[in-house]
């Protein structure tokens, strides 16, 4: 099969005008130059004539056709001195997956034909972007020569063992495109450096110094990913030095945006439906399960010292475990930092770098990537695998009838987790490789697929071993019976070295076939570091299978390779939305990949969502000339609008929306500043709307700041109910031991439960625009339970004594009376169940006491003053829980229930109650369960002028038997301490509850 390219997409079109307006008025010119013969005798090449690129226009033109450029693409406008004709550089951004390279080719060929340039350089940062721009080059070829009604042209790849393409390229009159890497050439550059100056020194072969005829020709220079490609001043040096007659930098990501001409960026290609909508499956773990000490080996380093980075689990001050990453060197012990009794014996024995282990003295060891201890991480692997499987053909029911191939790519970070090889070059599989012909194996089976009325699923009984392949770098070893007989074996490698060369060929090669129904590959196993040049347009699940803590892919990198729109067996793309879905599987909470993805939209790209910009508005139609051609806003008006917002506190200095403005466009009110018509107001708004995203807000109009009632304050009547009820106490508890274990054996039997290790499976599609990232519509979830035993247990009766200050005997009479159900909970999950067995422990202890709690006057002069209420500082919203008051200490309640504000409007009816205030956050009754701070203070009149003070806490119900423990005890206590000075305390849940105890 062959791809198909569209050469009408509008997006696309409007790029490639961008670039080549730059030159409008440009005439069709060339300029010419002699390439002397070579030296070499055994060269036959006399004297040629060469052909560069030759630029006319006067600097005003370049700058005017700049400036009109960015105003209809409502980008800002370039200043006379941005643009330098010495050194023009123009950026273009366009979304992964949006057909970038398609754009600049395509743009090579118009700048051709427009103006008659000849000589053409594409830049690449690394092995893997030279050839898929290689590849595609190769692919659009007959394209290109169907719409340039087959104008003549070679491309090539620069190598330096090959410089007579140098020469083809300077004295050729027809359309040349060399494409090299930076660092083919820039290295050149470094003095400091370069032992093999190629381009810089004179070539006999050649007659000439190579770069002094690439300069000659002027050529016009094509940036890629210029963040990687020209980031630092040397390969800067090294691109001007080409003597280009223009850089066009091209990019998803740019860092610096020099003259930006157009912009496609992730958003624009997510909501115009150009690249696949996302959908995240998201896998993790509930209750982690350890196995005896967990000990995972994330990296070994010899920067600073020899040093590793492992995951263990560590106990916090509040005696609950979790892991956490530490960096750690020779001699220290596990068990001093963990505070956990299963890491005793492991003091770091030996970190070696060169065969990346760490070894401890009780004669353990991890490499890493590896895991001790571990017990649901390879589970969590399973599940991951599995659930891409199934995506994968419930795709493959609904797509293969339409001709559409279904692939899924699984990235991961070591080779040897797919392909193991023994002494003799033997393959076997790795744990993933193991795990996925498993689970495909059992998959595959289920009615749906096997039994599809139409074979929908194709390939139903072929091996499993067929439908899966990596893409990994190779290299040749020896075998252990014949060091001189060789054999091919996969190999780790960064992604940018020289064997990573032929592995970007072979993806590069097979993407066409891997396309075809023909071919039976449909899993495709590549290496985390292959992370970018590539990718597939019909990838339509990615899942990332790295070791839990290791270095992060960056999600955009995972995305980009499966982003394009899928093509069917004609080469066709299919733009339906039902179709192009990307599910992305994770090992990681849903909420945690959006905040981390939009995280790496604004580093990447520099979209600030929920931001506006001084050319927010320049696109706003204002009008259409007499041609019928738009009259734009403009930049000048644009800013105007940006400044007036500023000062009005629509938005801040940076852009941000501020409530303000959002409450002003729900109100439709908002103040642009000047007249304009109802047409350009209505798109003024809807681009602010764009923008600004969610409108709830809390109104700024209902913002409250609630008032001292000084006459209410300052009175006899309130001074004596404080004093009623200021007193501070202290508490002494009596309780009979032997009743305290029954009563916890009684709750953990009644209350523990089964924190078996389980996994939360979540799937949502991703809704983007300017406003952020979230989920586009309902999160489906489902959980389901690991069956997990574990060998190591750890001492829980030691464990349990530490951290409840029960002795060792009341321990073990606890254990004891433990049901056999409760008790095998252990086994599944011991560390959540000695964390549960804590806290039902403590807080027995704390509820137990409580009945014999006896509280003491501290003495007349330890007590709350009354003082500190003039020092609050109190807000509220009149929506929220706020009651104005008459009677209160404050002009205003604030409330903290409907439950609250129903007693405090009908404090305010009631007769009876003189004076009330709500009590501040700082009047806290110690209690065991922990400080207790009661809702109010009244003053009660009963008619024969006898006033009575107390304390009431507002609840839903006055029942005890209703209230939860913790409630019932701290109002128990509560009632206690205000006995103990001479006070009283009431429950109550509206006015009659008060009337009836008094």
């Amino acid at each position: 099969m062959k791809i198909q390219f569209e050469g009408n997409l509008s997006y696309q079109q409007d790029a490639i005008e961008a670039v080549i307006d730059i030159f409008k008025g440009q005439e069709k010119l060339e300029s010419n130059f002699t390439v002397l013969a070579p030296t070499d005798q055994s060269i036959d090449y006399a004297a040629d004539l060469g052909y560069a690129n030759k630029l006319n226009l006067l600097h005003r033109q370049l700058v005017e056709n700049t400036q009109a450029i960015q105003l209809r693409n409502g980008l800002r406008i370039s200043t006379p001195q941005d643009v330098d004709k010495n050194d023009l550089h123009f950026s273009i951004e366009m979304e992964t997956g949006t057909g970038k390279t398609y754009v600049f080719t395509r743009s090579i060929f118009e700048m051709h034909k427009r103006y008659g340039f000849k000589k053409f350089i594409i830049v690449v940062p690394s092995l893997s972007i030279r050839e898929g721009i290689n590849k595609s080059l190769e692919l659009t070829d007959e394209h290109f020569k169907q719409v340039f009604e087959n104008v003549p042209y070679k491309y090539f790849i620069y190598d330096s063992a090959n410089l007579s393409q140098v020469r083809d390229f300077a004295i050729s009159d027809k359309v040349r495109i060399m494409i090299i890497n930076i660092q083919a050439f820039s290295q050149d550059m470094d003095s400091e450096k370069a032992t093999k100056r190629i381009l810089l020194d004179y070539y006999d072969k050649l007659g000439a110094i190579p770069i002094n005829l690439l300069q000659e020709t002027n050529p016009v220079v094509i940036v890629d990913e210029p963040q990687s490609t020209i980031s630092s001043p040397l390969q800067k040096k090294s691109i001007k030095n080409l003597n280009p007659l223009a850089v066009f930098r091209f990019s998803a990501t740019h860092k610096e945006k020099i003259n930006l001409l157009y912009k496609f960026d992730a958003i624009d290609a997510y909501n115009d439906n150009k690249v696949k909508k996302i959908e995240v499956a998201s896998i993790t773990t509930k209750n982690e399960v350890s196995d005896g000490a967990f000990i995972q080996c994330i990296s070994i380093s010899n920067k600073s010292g020899i040093k590793a980075k492992v995951t263990i689990d560590i106990k916090g001050k509040n005696g609950k475990v979790s892991r956490a990453n530490k960096d750690v060197k020779l001699g220290d012990d596990l068990y001093e930092i963990s505070k956990l009794d299963q890491y005793f014996g492991y003091i770091i024995n030996e970190i070696n770098v060169e065969l990346d282990y760490i070894s401890f003295v009780n004669g353990k060891l991890t490499q890493t990537g590896q895991t001790l201890g571990g017990v649901d991480d390879k589970e969590i692997k399973r599940k991951l695998i599995a659930k891409t499987i199934e995506e994968h053909l419930d795709k493959e029911v609904k797509l293969n009838p339409r001709g559409i191939k279904v692939l899924s790519l699984f990235f991961i970070d070591t080779v040897a987790k797919y392909r193991l090889y023994d002494d003799e070059g033997n393959p076997t599989n790795g744990d993933y490789a193991q795990i996925f012909e498993e689970e495909y194996a059992r998959i595959i089976q289920h009615p749906k697929y096997k039994l599809s009325l139409f074979k929908e699923v194709k390939d139903v009984n072929i091996d499993v071993t067929e439908v899966h392949k990596g893409y990994f770098s190779r290299d040749k070893r020896s075998k252990k019976s014949n060091a001189k007989e060789k054999f091919e074996a996969f190999k780790d490698t960064s992604g940018s070295v020289k064997a990573d060369e032929d592995t970007y060929q072979l993806i590069m090669k097979d993407k066409e076939r891997l396309l075809s129904f023909d071919s039976p590959v449909r899993f495709i196993f590549s290496h985390t570091a292959l992370k970018e040049g590539w990718d597939n347009p019909n990838v339509f699940q990615i899942c990332l299978l790295k070791e839990m803590g290791a270095s992060e892919i960056r999600r955009r990198q995972e995305i980009g390779r499966g982003l394009r729109i899928p093509v069917d067996q004609s080469g066709n793309r299919v733009y339906d939305e039902n179709v192009t879905i990307l599910t992305t599987i994770v090992n990681e909470s849903f909420t945690e990949f959006v905040e981390g993805y939009q995280k790496e939209l604004t580093e990447d790209t520099g979209i600030k969502f929920g931001y506006l910009a001084l050319e927010s508005f320049n696109t706003i139609v204002n009008g259409f000339d007499e041609e019928d051609e738009p009259i734009y806003l403009g930049q000048d008006e644009s800013n105007k609008l940006y400044k007036h917002f500023i000062e009005l506190g629509y938005i801040d200095a940076k852009g941000k929306i501020q409530d303000l403005l959002k409450q002003a466009i729900k109100d439709g009110v908002v103040d642009l500043g000047q007249e304009f018509s109802d047409d350009v107001t209505k798109q003024i708004i809807n681009r602010i709307k764009e923008v600004a995203g969610n409108l709830d807000i809390k109104n700024n109009q209902d913002k409250v700041h609630i008032k001292l009632n000084k006459q209410v304050y300052l009175s006899d009547e309130f001074k004596a109910l404080w004093d009623s009820i200021k007193y501070k106490t202290v508490y002494k508890v009596e309780f009979d031991s032997n009743e305290l274990i029954n009563k916890c054996i009684e709750s953990l039997n009644n209350n523990l439960r089964n924190q078996q290790a389980k996994i939360e499976h979540t799937k949502a599609k991703l809704a983007v625009n300017q406003g952020g990232i979230k989920a586009d519509g309902q999160v489906k979830n489902y959980v389901e339970h690991l069956n997990v035993q574990v060998n190591h247990l750890p001492d829980i009766i030691t464990y349990l004594q530490n951290e409840t200050d029960l002795t060792r005997k009341s321990i073990v009479r606890l254990l004891k009376g433990l049901e056999p159900r409760v008790i095998n909970y252990f086994k599944s999950n011991p560390q959540a169940f000695i964390e549960s067995c804590i806290e039902v422990i403590n807080l027995q202890k704390r509820l137990f006491i409580v009945d014999g709690i006896k509280y003491e006057k501290i003495g007349d002069k330890e007590f709350y003053d009354q003082k500190k209420i003039e020092e609050e500082d109190l807000v509220g919203y009149l929506s929220k829980h706020l009651v104005a008051s008459s009677k209160s200490a404050y002009e205003h309640t604030l409330c903290d229930s409907d439950v609250e504000v129903n007693l405090a409007q009908e404090f305010e009816a009631s007769d009876n109650i003189s004076l009330y205030t709500k009590l501040p956050s700082w009047f806290k009754v110690p209690t065991p369960l922990g400080t207790y701070n009661p809702d109010w203070a009244i003053l009660y009149n009963q008619g024969n002028e006898e006033q009575l003070y107390f304390v009431t806490e507002s609840k839903g119900t006055v029942f005890d038997e209703h209230l939860r423990p913790i409630e019932k005890g701290k109002i128990h206590c509560g009632k206690e301490h205000f006995k103990s000075i001479g006070s009283r305390m009431i429950v109550a849940h509206t006015i009659d509850d008060v009337y009836s105890q008094v």
